[in-house]
């Protein structure tokens, strides 16, 4: 199960998981939903019977998508694309706009804008574009299935995950058909149900795409599978912990595994937390978070928005949201994500940085990343570059690295040979050598730097560069 599994260190509280509105104060330490979490549903809400495509494993038996520890690491090439150290793919290819960039296991590199989905695959001159797929079909607005498109993500071959913002609940706990309240579930009373609040669950969330023989992109799938049939499925994203609440709306970030024992897996940073991804399977959602007293003597939970997600060296998820940091080892199976336990999921951190703000005060963290020497770094995209050191799992501290022209950052990339490259709002992508000497990226056009994507399972390892001015790939860091 997942509750509040609370932790105090000279007055700190670290607790990473949720299952309810933050509307409704809970004491920290205590189990949000004690009488049902991992018992079956009420009657009314068993849920369908979930069949699996070929390739896809029931996600309560094994992990689909990790490899196995013992099994030997691909050769590595240099993969389909130029070798050359510095490509300006938006002339070459001739992108066009782009919002976001990605790349599956078949090295198609997939593009986002807006309502259109862009791929470019191995051996083409431009990509082909398709529009209005999935939740973007009816257009975009608040009385739509989605306001935008935000990001893109590369799956296996021939498969991404795009990501939606939507507006948040006020409340995010909603009524199945059976009108069970929280937080027991024995008073079932169908009058309370809504339909019309019911289908809020569709909005926002995550669509998973394929790439058919011919070039077009169509809809594979709304993500809606929960790792823990405890629930309707296929409705899109809610708690795994407790299906009735919807806090994981928007996403913002996302990252995938690009090697070790869960390659080809995915973490998605929400408005609320961190949700993971196996195949067409999720587990939503763990989060770092904080507690802001109230006035009846209660608290309220703080997640924040999740912009900054990496994956460690060893594999440790990385997060950053508009307060805290946090790092987490990932569970072996995609079932115990979002449980609070220490042996599951061992938590090393969960802390705002002190000499950045207080903890009231937010940090707005856009990248998190562990370069090769094994420091942690955190930007932020209104204070800066900072080095993260770890004191005990509910404290950590920053010291700033200096020397770049501006404090507003908006990406991080560590790379094989000990660099960190770092995007600016202003003066474009700057990179921090194994020596800890700065210097700009003269190659790269534009100033604002969007997103930066590094991919290691070629050799040289691709860095997309995306700015305001189209994409670069630098080779060979």
């Amino acid at each position: 199960m997942r509750g509040l599994l609370g932790a105090w260190a000279v007055g700190a509280m670290v607790a990473w998981g949720c299952g309810g509105t933050t509307e409704e104060p809970r004491p920290p330490g205590v189990d949000e939903n004690q009488t049902h979490t991992e018992e079956p549903p009420p009657p009314g809400e068993w849920p369908p019977p979930v069949t699996h495509p070929p390739g896809d494993t029931d996600p309560g038996t094994t992990d689909p998508g990790t490899t196995d520890p013992g099994d030997p690491e691909p050769e590595v090439t240099a993969g389909p694309w130029p070798d050359e150290p510095v490509v300006n793919y938006s002339s070459r290819y001739r992108l066009g706009s782009v919002r976001a960039v990605a790349v599956d296991d078949a090295y198609n590199i997939w593009l986002l804008n807006g309502d259109r989905i862009g791929v470019l695959r191995p051996g083409d001159t431009s990509p082909r574009w398709t529009s209005g797929v999935g939740q973007a079909a009816p257009g975009f607005g608040p009385d739509k299935l989605a306001m935008g498109s935000t990001v893109i993500c590369g799956g296996s071959a021939g498969r991404a995950y795009v990501g939606y913002s939507i507006y948040e609940l006020d409340n995010a706990f909603i009524y199945s058909p059976d009108g069970s309240n929280f937080p027991a579930y024995n008073d079932p009373d169908p009058a309370r149900f809504d339909p019309v609040r019911y289908e809020e669950y569709r909005k926002g969330d995550l669509d998973v795409v394929r790439l058919e023989p011919d070039g077009r992109v169509a809809l594979e799938t709304h993500l809606g599978r929960s790792a823990r049939g405890n629930g309707p499925q296929d409705i899109g994203i809610r708690n795994t912990n407790d299906h009735h609440f919807d806090e994981d709306r928007s996403v913002l970030s996302c990252v995938k595994v690009m090697r070790g024992k869960h390659k080809g897996q995915l973490y998605i940073g929400t408005n609320h937390g961190v949700t993971r991804i196996q195949g067409l399977t999720y587990n939503s959602h763990r989060h770092p978070v904080w507690f802001m007293p109230r006035p009846d003597g209660g608290v309220t939970q703080m997640a924040g928005h999740t912009h900054a997600l990496g994956i460690a060296r060893n594999g440790d998820v990385l997060i950053g949201n508009d307060w805290n940091v946090g790092v987490v080892t990932p569970s072996a199976s995609l079932a115990d994500w979002d449980k609070t336990s220490q042996t599951l999921n061992p938590e090393k951190l969960n802390s705002h940085l002190p000499e950045v703000n207080s903890e009231v005060d937010k940090d707005y963290w856009r990248g998190i990343q562990q370069t090769s020497d094994g420091l942690y770094y955190v930007a932020s995209k209104d204070y800066g570059l900072w080095q993260m050191i770890i004191s005990r799992r509910s404290e950590a501290h920053g010291v700033k690295v200096t020397g770049l022209p501006t404090d507003r950052l908006t990406s991080l990339a560590a790379t094989d040979d000990g660099s960190l490259f770092i995007g600016t709002e202003g003066f474009g992508l700057w990179r921090l050598d194994d020596k800890k000497k700065l210097t700009h990226v003269d190659s790269v056009d534009g100033v604002v730097v969007e997103q930066l994507l590094y991919d290691p399972t070629v050799k040289p390892g691709m860095l997309y560069v995306l700015t305001n001015e189209g994409l670069t790939v630098i080779r060979g860091h």
